[in-house]
């Protein structure tokens, strides 16, 4: 899904509840492919916060900023997922060897309500994936979302060579190599193709997905 104004509100909203940043929006910080606590660690950096107060303030940032989004998520996100993706989606959940598993930068309770809004929460089960409320680090969800996997997997975490991450920027790429799985990249979100060509594959549109992923 594409970034969503309210979003970025909810998190401005939190900041200046916890730190009391009374412009956080000044502090401009690159998000793509970021968690959401990175971005506030990286906002509160700019503003001269010390890292102690930092990290004494991100349980209570995290409640503020789901509590926050809760008020405003708008009641269809459906214009803000790609072209494609719901197809995709739909082809890959009737695959018996296929497990989806979300794996991104935002707080969970945030991410939950932006699928729900956005049709696509049946998908994603709950217990299964990776958030920006269990890391702040984005390299490490990966990991967390083949442990959670276990439970499809005989207890053990869904091997890495079973595992593809699919992304639009240059940290969903990271994250992968970060954990060792393969990763495809789709040129519709912030960057160009050339921007994405350390994937080990990359589409134009979400259309191209199942045979990328038939092909592997």
């Amino acid at each position: 899904m594409k970034a969503t104004r309210e979003h970025a509100e909810a998190v401005r909203a939190a900041i200046r509840e916890v730190w009391g940043i009374r412009n956080p929006a000044a502090a401009h910080v690159d998000v793509a492919g970021r968690t959401d606590l990175d971005i506030v660690r990286q906002i509160l950096m700019r503003n001269g916060v010390d890292a102690q107060r930092i990290d004494d303030g991100l349980a209570a940032f995290r409640d503020a900023a789901s509590a926050a989004y809760a008020q405003i998520v708008p009641d269809d996100l459906a214009e803000h997922v790609a072209p494609g993706v719901l197809e995709a989606l739909t082809m890959l959940s009737v695959r018996d060897e296929t497990l989806l598993s979300l794996v991104t930068g935002n707080l969970e309770p945030i991410a939950r309500m932006k699928l729900h809004a956005a049709g696509l929460g049946r998908f994603f089960g709950r217990g299964q994936g990776a958030f920006g409320s269990d890391h702040e680090d984005r390299a490490a969800l990966p990991t967390i979302a083949r442990v959670r996997a276990a439970r499809r997997n005989g207890g053990r975490p869904w091997p890495r060579r079973q595992t593809v991450v699919i992304g639009d920027t240059p940290r969903d790429i990271a994250c992968a190599r970060a954990d060792g799985v393969r990763c495809i990249a789709i040129a519709t979100g912030p960057y160009r193709a050339d921007e994405l060509r350390t994937a080990d594959k990359v589409l134009a549109h979400a259309g191209e997905l199942i045979g990328a992923l038939s092909s592997r």
